[in-house]
């Protein structure tokens, strides 16, 4: 693994790969299914998890369709409690800005806390290019750092490792990043977790500058948010003499009522926690009192074309709490470098084809890393509805068609590769749309269903897709037929159109 997610193959070519990796299967059926059952147990606490969940939904529409109002308010609720707030169009202004900030304090070493924006915006890599070196605090982030790994998982980027694999990783490298864990170091949970504490501890004391993402931006106080489980979050952010929070444009809320509702229902979606151990609060800065110079950067890059999107919107919803991941069968099975972002899962699958547009092979690919079987709609905390969402992406990918690109509505084209796919959807949409023909079809594939094959024997896209599934054998007799036999005046077969139903 490169730790960066540029030229990785489309999806199905990575799964094809990390589903032959038993070891990273076992890691993923072992964790997923112990966080979904403990989540199950904690949402069941509460009577209300469907009003919770319909107020978060209802929320978070509202605050979408005002986004300009709140951010404009969040800018001055900002700047008046003494921070600076910076706009990034995308990945590469973000990243610039941040690198610019850190120059101007002298210091070439930075902490960071867990932040997706930041993985988004590939700003590890890009400070490194700038000279400056960038230490990942929390214990999971470590991990991947330390390894030279891509995060696999939302809220547990290291999923994919074991207590072994981490052990090795301490023991030779971390004495390359600072202070060395023990030569002794065993896969005991406890000494693990001392050895990471010992040498972040080192990283905390000597910073000057810490970089964060957030949770949550509070618009009526100018306040973020970050819920953590370590405390490693609260040491960055409070620390450094500068702390630089970088976060996308849709973690707005409007106020600190609005706030109840998610700080409800995150912690049980995630770690199935009634409450996070840690919540952090910072608004601005105070005198002798935390960082004495505050910078946020609001990142847009791609979201406000995703906005534009009446349907694909509503992946703008998340609250990055992972619980859709944690119950579908194809990430269970692919795991999270598959999806080549730093979000994977279903999530993942409708929120990256829109942020960074379906050009690229693997983008194109997304849509289809889903069984659709809307597992991950039920889980969600703001009840996005990803299979929906799913399909609209599909049809952009076969079909084409107006989208908003960079502010501007562009048609753009079909992506390569679904030429049969056009060609059948094209083809049951006129079947559908013309019934004597669909009734034809019907009663031929009824008499001739002995003749049907397990797989397609012709080659191409359907013969892949036959490769994995049985074709299923049509019954003997249609539903329209038995209902006319059973119900209707005239016998099937006699050719009589008559009182058949659109």
């Amino acid at each position: 693994m490169s730790g960066t997610y540029l030229g990785m193959p489309s999806f199905p070519r990575a799964a094809a790969s990390s589903t032959r990796d038993m070891r990273l299967r076992g890691n993923l059926r072992h964790a997923t299914h112990t966080i979904r059952a403990k989540r199950a147990q904690a949402v069941e606490e509460l009577g209300d998890w469907a009003q919770l969940r319909a107020a978060g939904a209802a929320l978070k529409n509202r605050t979408l369709r005002h986004l300009d109002h709140y951010l404009e308010q969040l800018e001055t609720a900002v700047t008046g409690a003494g921070g600076q707030v910076h706009w990034a169009r995308d990945a590469e202004e973000a990243n610039r800005i941040v690198a610019d900030l850190v120059r101007e304090t002298g210091e070439s070493d930075v902490v960071k806390v867990k932040s997706m924006a930041t993985q988004e915006t590939g700003l590890n890599e890009a400070l490194a290019k700038a000279g400056i070196s960038a230490y990942e605090t929390d214990l999971a982030e470590l991990i991947v750092q330390l390894g030279d790994d891509l995060p696999s998982h939302i809220l547990v980027p290291a999923i994919h490792r074991n207590r072994d694999q981490i052990r090795d990783i301490f023991r030779e490298k971390m004495g390359s990043w600072g202070r060395a864990a023990p030569k002794n170091l065993s896969d005991d949970p406890a000494e693990l977790a001392e050895a990471a504490r010992l040498h972040l501890r080192e990283k905390f004391l000597n910073a000057k500058v810490g970089i964060s993402g957030a949770n949550f931006m509070v618009a009526e106080t100018g306040t973020l948010v970050v819920v953590e489980s370590e405390g490693n979050g609260r040491m960055c952010l409070t620390l450094p003499e500068t702390l630089i929070s970088v976060v996308g444009i849709e973690k707005i809320v409007p106020t600190w009522q609005d706030l109840e509702v998610f700080l409800q229902t995150l912690p049980r979606s995630s770690t199935a926690e009634r409450m996070n151990p840690y919540t952090s609060t910072w608004t601005g800065t105070t005198d002798e009192d935390g960082p004495s110079a505050f910078h946020l950067v609001l990142l847009d890059n791609g979201r406000t074309d995703t906005l534009a999107d009446t349907v694909g919107r509503q992946a703008l919803r998340c609250i990055r709490c992972s619980a859709c991941l944690n119950v579908c069968p194809v990430y269970e099975r692919a795991g999270g470098h598959a999806y080549g972002s730093p979000y994977p899962g279903p999530i993942g699958a409708i929120l990256t084809p829109q942020l960074r547009g379906m050009q690229s092979e693997l983008d194109a690919s997304l849509p289809y890393a889903s069984s659709l079987c809307g597992a991950c709609y039920e889980v969600c905390p703001v009840a996005i509805d990803i299979p929906e969402v799913l399909v609209h992406l599909r049809e952009r990918v076969v079909e084409g068609g107006t989208a908003t690109v960079r502010g501007q509505r562009t048609t753009i084209k079909p992506a390569k590769g679904h030429a049969a796919e056009r060609a059948v959807m094209r083809a049951a949409r006129w079947t559908f749309e013309h019934p004597r023909a669909m009734r034809t079809g019907q009663r031929i594939a009824s008499r001739t269903r002995r003749l049907t094959p397990r797989r397609l024997p012709l080659p191409g896209p359907g013969r892949a897709w036959s490769d994995s599934r049985d074709i299923p054998r049509p019954a003997p007799e249609s539903f329209r037929d038995w209902w006319r036999r059973t119900r209707g005046s005239g016998s099937a077969g006699s050719g009589r159109e008559g009182g058949d139903a659109r």
